[in-house]
């Protein structure tokens, strides 16, 4: 008898069977969504804290809220810039946070991040071509004007999903449409590499929207990005036994009856929607939706739909963080919050490939 058998009490439902044969019941599912809820409370308070803690953050380092009440001018920057670009950061990586947590449970690979289907150099060539055809005449510029860069940006994130659907015929092979969006993104980053090229002048604006930044997000891009997650999450949260039937493999999924197709569609759906409303108000942050769903993972196993809730507010936090140490490090200047986004996110991906190596090894260097 193994030493497991050995520690283990043999029940009466047990009692007649061999040794070899008898199961290890799991924690009990009560404690499972116990230890859900404490976590997802936790990451809301820490939103909270973040959120009160990038309110004082300016560029003269930080500031005391209870000092900057006394100050109406004070206030008018927190109303005005602090809070709906600390709230911003706080729903784009929500945003980010979600996609990523749908799109690795669609293609059933930890690795999958939000921009898997084009959607980042379709906006990096929406932007681009925005940026080269300012100036060009009296109408493509008062069009643009109402349009937006963040506009021209949304616009190319679907519309390179939508080529990505094309490409694939649909939904159907969820291989056929993870190797159409990487051809997609790699052609169209190129397209955007040139476009770029040919009109030198747009280079510093088109850096800016590449590192990412929240300097700009204003209360309407809030609403945007409000109305958007809700619809999202709610979307997501409705599909997650989908995602639940594709963790266990196609054939599994479609024997338990889900219209695959259908439910595939929506799930992309809620991957471009999401992602490219939080590049267009943003710009390209890396990291944030690749690292979120790991994160939760790492801290409790559950089903897709509180994974998806949990990554959400997992990303919202990691963004937010990053957004406030973006401005803080080196006050008053200020750092691209994608490069610290790709910097930790990045540091935390090797580290937990190094711990996977070392399980994999038996523990050794």
């Amino acid at each position: 008898m193994s030493s497991l058998g050995l520690a283990m009490p043999v029940g009466d439902e047990n009692k007649d069977k061999p040794t070899d044969q008898i199961e290890v019941s799991s924690p009990p599912r009560l404690a499972q969504r116990s230890r859900v809820w404490r976590f997802g409370f936790a990451l809301v308070l820490l939103s909270a804290a973040l959120v009160l803690l990038g309110v004082g953050v300016g560029s003269t380092g930080w500031e005391s809220v209870a000092t900057m009440w006394e100050q109406t001018l004070a206030m008018q920057i927190v109303w005005d810039i602090r809070l709906p670009r600390t709230l911003g950061a706080w729903l784009a990586g929500s945003l980010l946070g979600l996609s990523g947590a749908v799109a690795q449970g669609l293609f059933r690979n930890p690795l999958a991040d939000p921009y898997l289907l084009g959607s980042a150099s379709g906006a990096s060539l929406g932007v681009s071509t925005a940026l080269t055809l300012f100036g060009v005449s009296p109408f493509a510029t008062a069009w643009l004007v109402r349009l937006g860069l963040t506009g021209a940006a949304f616009i190319g994130a679907v519309s390179a999903v939508l080529l990505t659907l094309l490409l694939a015929r649909g939904v159907q092979h969820t291989l056929r449409l993870l190797l159409a969006g990487v051809i997609v993104g790699v052609v169209l980053g190129a397209v955007g590499s040139l476009v770029t090229m040919l009109r030198p002048d747009i280079v510093q604006a088109m850096q800016a929207f590449m590192l990412g930044s929240t300097g700009f997000i204003g209360w309407s891009a809030c609403a945007v990005m409000v109305s958007v997650l809700v619809m999202c999450v709610l979307a997501s949260v409705a599909l997650s036994h989908a995602l639940d039937g594709l963790s266990l493999g196609e054939a599994t999924a479609a024997s338990l009856g889900l219209p695959l197709p259908q439910m595939r569609a929506a799930l992309v759906v809620v991957i471009a929607l999401s992602a490219g409303t939080a590049v267009a108000q943003a710009g390209l942050i890396v990291f944030v939706g690749l690292a979120a769903p790991h994160l939760v993972r790492s801290v409790v196993k559950t089903t897709h739909a509180s994974l998806i809730v949990l990554a959400s507010l997992m990303g919202a936090v990691l963004l937010t963080a990053a957004d406030i140490l973006s401005r803080w490090l080196i006050a008053p200047q200020e750092l691209p919050v994608g490069v610290l986004t790709a910097i930790l996110g990045g540091g935390y991906l090797l580290r937990l490939m190094h711990s996977q190596r070392r399980y994999e090894n038996g523990g050794g260097l």
